[in-house]
């Protein structure tokens, strides 16, 4: 298959396209590997590069918001599916600059829409967020009512229905996925996973906004392969599918574990963040009836993955 992924080149992504190739499949990516305003030049650097080293795919720099250079992207590689990766990554970043973050998410994506369904794609994927549900407790399912808090979560849950309303029209199929809390390897340090493990490493403090507050932290690995088989599986046609470990884990209990793991570090507890929403696990069941969704790195484990990489990486121990 020919498959185009934007944000291949990203965290998420550049494991997505690392598993569509081992399964035989040309991808093409789209990335414009930003900053988004708060990724500091020389890590963007180090990541581009070490993330780069695990595929073997050509990057193309494509700004998704031109629509003359998206079509060009179609024109020349005629993809039958495509993976739709590329977005502001979180609340935070859309809140520091929402009308820049609307391009991305919004004209960005009707641009890849149109594109799809002006050069006949076969399959959509959009990877939405958890964040669509606003608050909710364990085991909420994909038919849960969205009510979502924010600015981010709004715009991935009105892509959704943009997505939906191409498939209603026939212009193609379509699978939506919502991951929760992704964590691992070649992320970005400005991320509660990674700013407790190195916060820990550095024998710093670990503000935990929340201690009661809980999340369904995924190991991206895991993430990359509830998409890739997503994708792939004839069983997901106009569907929408929670790819998460299924298992809510306090902010505290992580922040201790990450101090258990580095061996220092201390933790200091503050209120809840009023931005974001409550959160719990999401249920999976009809990614494991579909397509045999079955993540296998609980958050111990991945945390002390993530560890050992930290420490492997001449760049973060200079960094530390």
């Amino acid at each position: 298959m020919r498959i185009l992924v934007t944000g291949g080149g990203g965290f998420i992504g550049h494991n997505v396209v690392r598993m569509l190739e081992q399964e035989g499949h040309q991808c093409h990516i789209i990335d414009t590997f930003t900053d988004y305003g708060f990724i500091p030049k020389d890590e963007l650097e180090y990541l581009k590069k070490e993330r780069k080293k695990r595929f073997n795919s050509v990057t193309h720099h494509v700004n998704i918001t031109n629509k003359n250079s998206v079509d060009n992207m179609f024109i020349t590689f005629h993809p039958q599916i495509v993976i739709h990766l590329a977005s502001f990554p979180r609340q935070k970043v859309v809140n520091a600059n929402p009308c820049l973050a609307s391009e991305v998410m919004s004209t960005g994506l009707m641009n890849l829409l149109e594109a799809s369904r002006l050069h006949r794609v076969k399959k959509f994927v959009y990877i939405s967020s958890s964040m669509v549900y606003g608050d909710f407790t364990d085991n909420v399912k994909e038919d849960a009512v969205c009510n979502p808090q924010g600015q981010y979560g709004i715009m991935k849950l009105a892509g959704e229905w943009l997505v939906k309303d191409y498939g209603r029209r026939g212009c193609f199929d379509y699978t939506i996925i919502r991951p929760s809390a992704v964590y691992g390897e070649y992320d970005v340090e400005d991320r509660v996973v990674s700013k407790f493990m190195l916060t820990a490493m550095r024998g710093g403090i670990l503000k935990v906004n929340g201690a009661g507050e809980t999340l369904d932290f995924t190991y991206v690995e895991d993430t990359a392969k509830g998409i890739t088989q997503a994708t792939l599986s004839e069983n997901t046609k106009n569907k929408t599918y929670n790819i998460t470990k299924s298992h809510s884990y306090t902010l505290l209990d992580a922040a201790v574990l990450a101090v258990k793991i580095a061996g220092k570090g201390t933790i200091e507890c503050k209120d809840k963040d009023a931005d974001f929403p409550s959160r719990g696990a999401l249920n999976i069941d009809a990614a494991r009836q579909d397509f045999g969704y079955d993540p296998q790195v609980d958050v111990e484990e991945g945390f002390y993955k993530y560890h050992k990489w930290f420490m492997e990486s001449k760049f973060w121990q200079k960094k530390i």
